[in-house]
């Protein structure tokens, strides 16, 4: 796994918090990641509420990756930006869900969602790319 200073630097600057990884919320964040990450590709749902699952999918899963290197953060975006660190996620794949976090936030606080279905595609297949890589990782001791 990659060193975990630049982990340690977001908390220098208040951006993280480290916290012991909790094998329980390990499983539970990874088991709702998961199931909302196969509904959202469930095309027959509104795109709308594809986006609000894959959205929550990707947010429970990068989480997952944060909670299992010891640290936690108060921002959502802050877990997708961690995506580079606490799994090797290459910028492409942890832009995607940058940019989805931006639409949800227009969506949650202006009332503004205007979404397509490449986007959702591609929070889709970052988020099975997350799992996939959530699976590598040792077992929380």
């Amino acid at each position: 796994m990659p060193s975990s200073s630049p982990l340690d630097n977001l908390v220098r600057i208040g951006q993280l918090k480290p916290e012991p990884p909790d094998r329980e919320e390990f499983a539970g964040l990874l088991r709702s990641g998961r199931l909302r990450l196969e509904d959202a590709a469930t095309r027959d749902l509104s795109i709308e509420s594809r986006f609000d699952l894959a959205y929550n999918a990707a947010h429970a899963l990068s989480l997952a990756a944060l909670r299992w290197h010891g640290y936690r953060s108060e921002n959502r975006y802050q877990v997708f930006q961690c995506l580079q660190h606490t799994l090797e996620l290459p910028p492409e794949n942890w832009r995607v869900l940058d940019q989805a976090h931006r639409k949800r936030n227009l969506a949650e606080y202006e009332g503004l969602l205007d979404v397509e279905e490449a986007l959702v595609d591609g929070m889709v297949r970052a988020g099975r790319i997350v799992l996939d890589r959530l699976k590598k990782l040792p077992p929380i001791s």
